[in-house]
């Protein structure tokens, strides 16, 4: 006879509780032929996952990136900083691409792309992509998929590449920007970086690394001396022009100096022509004298502005080797199907007393 539900909470037991328990592990026990047939599966499906599973290498790089100038702030940043906090965007003094923005840049489409498109060797006309989706097995897939069975190539000129090619650039960068590619900081306080590329190919992601951080350095230099470096080009171009001039000037003036020696003393004009010619190689002078010592300032400011980014430990063969463990896997595949063994067993049971 069905009883009738209590107006109330029944009280809560740990003695009712603890004996329920008791009854599942006694149940479980009773049924440890099935708990170890369902690990024997688990730790079988553990075999076949660590033989399946593709070997990666792991390339780390390291590198230091210091701002060419710190400001006042800086002693408060560092303060700061022991206390963790991060005080370098109230300072004013870092910029677009300063702190730890460096990290966003590494990652960025423009530098994975750029980096892509570099050849894989030294004097290779095969571009790191077309190696990336050969080792991939994506250049085939692609090609089997979209274009009528020829492999996908990626040159390194990608002015005409068409549609298809862009698209699947963007699926590579986008799956590298993603999954293989992390860049951090191993201590908030330094100013150390670290970038880490995990690939199948133990000499692609070595040079995927490294060409990263070229890239990334070369941009990174460029963007944030640009407008000091124009600075220094115009003044030099203007030192040029001044110079060439006051070359002229001197020769004529020395050509009017020595046709002087001949003029008849008698006229009082004689030697106007030379004082004017003078006078104008003086003003050249004086004027080229002030252009240099700007272009020599601001060359030192241009020194004073570049930061510095300095690889501290590149990444070297061989590799770290990313292998499953068979043990490991046995392991976590017994204990996983021994659970869910173990959890059908006991909702089979209530199923059953119900």
């Amino acid at each position: 006879m069905k009883q009738d539900n209590y107006p109330f909470e029944p009280e809560f037991s740990f003695k009712q509780t603890i004996e329920g328990q008791w009854e599942n592990v006694l149940y479980l026990w009773s049924k440890k032929g099935k708990l170890i047939a369902f690990g024997i599966i688990g730790a079988i499906f553990g075999i076949v996952y660590a033989w399946l599973k593709p070997i990666t290498y792991t390339s780390r790089l390291t590198f230091v990136v210091e701002e060419s100038k710190a400001g006042g702030g800086s002693l408060l940043s560092g303060l700061a900083g022991q206390l963790g906090f991060d005080l370098g965007g109230l300072s004013g003094t870092g910029g677009v691409l300063a702190g730890d923005n460096v990290q966003q840049l590494l990652r960025s489409q423009k530098m994975i792309k750029n980096t892509l498109l570099t050849p894989f060797g030294d004097s290779s006309t095969v571009s790191i992509a077309d190696e990336y989706a050969r080792t991939s097995k994506l250049s085939e897939t692609w090609g089997k998929k979209y274009n009528d069975g020829k492999p996908v190539r990626f040159p390194m000129d990608s002015g005409n590449y068409t549609r298809l090619q862009d698209s699947l650039l963007q699926v590579i960068i986008k799956g590298i920007s993603e999954k293989e590619l992390a860049v951090g900081k191993p201590d908030k306080k330094l100013s150390f970086f670290e970038a880490t590329v995990t690939m199948h190919n133990e000499a692609l992601a070595q040079v995927f690394t490294t060409r990263l951080i070229d890239q990334a350095t070369r941009f990174y230099i460029d963007t944030k001396t640009k407008r000091q470096r124009n600075n220094v080009n115009r003044l030099q171009a203007r030192a040029d022009s001044i110079g060439l001039l006051l070359n002229r000037k001197t020769y004529s003036a020395s050509e009017a100096n020595s046709v002087m020696l001949d003029v008849n003393p008698a006229y009082p004009t004689a030697n106007v022509g030379l004082e004017l010619k003078q006078r104008d190689k003086l003003v050249l002078q004086t004027i080229y004298a002030e252009i240099v010592k700007n272009l020599e300032i601001s060359r030192t400011m241009l020194i004073q502005e570049t930061p510095t980014f300095q690889i501290v430990d590149e990444p070297e063969l061989p590799l770290k080797k990313n292998r499953t463990g068979y043990l490991v896997s046995i392991i976590y595949g017994g204990l996983i199907m021994g659970i869910a063994g173990a959890l059908y067993l006991l909702l089979s049971r209530k199923k059953v007393a119900n």
